[in-house]
């Protein structure tokens, strides 16, 4: 009986219904591909961190675990301070650039004899290494989504690049040129923003890392075994305020449209109240039939939500193939309890004033 009446109540404005459906789609996908996005960038640069195939990171003092925020205080001869301790094979300085060119990427100031022995050296697709002072570097993904080929000209930084080569994703960056020639770009003369280490065996890491705390006592020496869990949004600044931020607006629009769509309703149904009270429905019935509505509206938004998700990451992953977007049953779930918790509050008005209603006026209304 009750369920007949709620759907009933639901078909009776398919317009407002459908309204109302699409506003907690919209609130269960912004939280989704909200978290989605940031979760996927952190992670997919984590891994591509990893990839480089160090065993160990060195930063300045104070230096972010996002490299992209990491400026090129430290002195290029501390790699050779490095290079001589024990157990360390190969070390690697590396100048990070931030690109906002033609997106969001950062590019990798290398020499390439000493990365390709920290990092094992490049996969090549297509074209060579570097070799003159304006070549440049750059993986699959980006070629895929710049349509960049080798032998082409890249205008980046303001300055005109040699396409010499495509190569496999995956080691840090999906750019690289000569250490040097960022230097003098970015003036950062014999600067660099990190060192990659490779130990002589992975057993030697921690070693190694006691010994270079005692060189460097203020510096960020991390262990690339445990680069990803630290790459979480609470350890860079502003970005879990941005998803919270993002998540009270998705949670604001649900709300207000619940809220408006389930008063209206009421005043709609103020004749419809009022018979059922006269009947003998109680308070609490009344309550529970508005609330019923709410939630089998905010259900119905829910699957909507879910699936406009997936809709909208192929159509970033179309738009931007660099881009990584992580959908996870966790935030899909607590997506869901959003909504509904949001759908909740927002029809709680609405449903007490319901319950309240005098039944002899209400069916004096018209």
């Amino acid at each position: 009986m009750i369920a007949r009446m709620i759907l009933n109540n639901v078909l009776h404005r398919p317009i407002r219904t459908l309204i109302t459906v699409i506003a907690v789609a919209v609130e269960v996908m912004l939280v989704i591909i909200v978290v989605g996005l940031t979760s996927g960038l952190v992670a997919e640069s984590a891994k591509r961190v990893e990839g480089v195939g160090a065993d160990i990171m060195v930063q300045p003092p104070s230096a972010s675990v996002f490299m992209a925020f990491s400026g090129a205080p430290m002195p290029i001869r501390l790699g050779d301070k490095l290079g001589e301790m024990k157990y360390v094979k190969s070390v690697a300085p590396v100048l990070l650039q931030f690109n906002s060119t033609n997106g969001l990427d950062i590019i990798y100031g290398i020499d390439p004899e000493s990365f390709r022995k920290v990092s094992g050296g490049f996969v090549f697709h297509t074209g060579g290494d570097l070799e003159m002072p304006n070549d440049i570097l750059v993986d699959d993904v980006y070629s895929r989504s710049k349509h960049v080929v080798t032998g082409q000209m890249l205008h980046i930084l303001d300055h005109d690049f040699h396409v010499a080569g495509i190569v496999e994703h995956g080691k840090g960056a999906r750019l690289f040129v000569f250490l040097h020639t960022l230097q003098d770009l970015a003036g950062a003369t014999d600067k660099a923003s990190v060192f990659f280490i490779k130990c002589e065996r992975p057993d030697d890491t921690d070693t190694v890392i006691d010994e270079i705390r005692a060189l460097l006592p203020r510096y960020e020496i991390r262990p690339l075994k445990d680069f990803i869990t630290l790459m979480t949004s609470s350890n860079l600044p502003g970005l879990q305020a941005f998803i919270n931020t993002m998540i009270g607006i998705a949670v604001s629009i649900g709300f207000l449209v619940i809220f408006l769509s389930m008063y209206t309703t009421i005043i709609e149904r103020t004749r419809e109240i009022g018979v059922l009270k006269s009947l003998g429905a109680s308070k609490v019935y009344i309550v529970q039939v508005i609330l019923s509505e709410s939630t089998l509206l905010c259900v119905a938004g829910i699957l909507v939500g879910i699936a406009f998700s997936y809709g909208s990451r192929a159509v970033f992953l179309k738009l931007f193939p660099t881009l990584t977007i992580l959908i996870s049953g966790e935030w899909i779930f607590k997506a869901a309890v959003i909504a509904i918790l949001g759908g909740l509050l927002g029809s709680s008005y609405p449903a007490w004033l319901a319950s309240r209603r005098d039944p002899v006026e209400a069916l004096a209304y018209e």
